[in-house]
């Protein structure tokens, strides 16, 4: 379970398998405002259960756009399966930097999906 501190939580499950990816390398990044470039504020990887704790805690998330981009390419291939995503971004906005966002990434070798959770 993810920590009560953390407003930005993951999960991410392997759809294929029905079961959770532990070890998936991802990296969160903001956009800059004026620059329009993306700063990587985190790079972590999914526990046992597929969870990311602690990627934002309160006081950490700002209203503006972020990325989550998955490795899932090295996922794949440590299961010597052939997929055709190498690698899964998801860009969202927060503008309430005090609610919560919960982020399922549901991955297939050939498929993803994503939807904002609670």
């Amino acid at each position: 379970m993810e920590p009560e501190d953390s407003l930005l939580t993951i999960h991410v499950l392997d759809t294929a398998s029905g079961l959770p990816i532990p070890g998936l390398c991802l990296h969160l990044s903001q956009l800059e405002d004026l620059s329009q470039q993306w700063t990587e504020l985190r790079k972590s990887y999914t526990d046992a259960d597929g969870h990311c704790p602690r990627l934002l805690r309160t006081g950490q998330m700002k209203p503006g756009t972020y990325k989550l981009s998955f490795d899932t390419e090295g996922y794949w291939k440590e299961r010597g399966q052939e997929s055709f995503y190498p690698y899964v971004e998801i860009v969202f906005t927060i503008i309430n930097e005090t609610q919560k966002f919960h982020l399922p990434l549901l991955l297939s070798p050939w498929s993803y999906t994503t939807y904002r959770g609670s």
